[in-house]
């Protein structure tokens, strides 16, 4: 069963009409999930809980995406 991995993730933007956050080292990780559904949740949850604040913005990563499991393996990933 091949797994798709989701990154739930937020925090407070420089404007809110664009995606750039006001400072990375406060982004708010609030977790990988292992399905759409179950990430969808946790963005829900986090979504509604900032609502009053417009700066504030969460975001759903499809981490599966990034990897091709059908590709061989990068260079950087034969160091580890």
């Amino acid at each position: 069963m091949t797994q798709r991995l989701h990154l739930v993730f937020g925090g407070e933007l420089v404007d809110p009409q664009k995606s750039a956050f006001a400072n990375v080292d406060d982004i708010h990780i609030v977790g990988m999930f292992p399905d759409y559904e179950s990430a969808y949740a946790a963005w829900k949850a986090e979504a509604q809980r900032t609502v009053d604040d417009a700066h504030m913005r969460y975001f759903i990563a499809h981490i599966h995406r990034l990897r091709d499991e059908e590709q061989p393996a990068s260079p950087t990933e034969e160091l580890g």
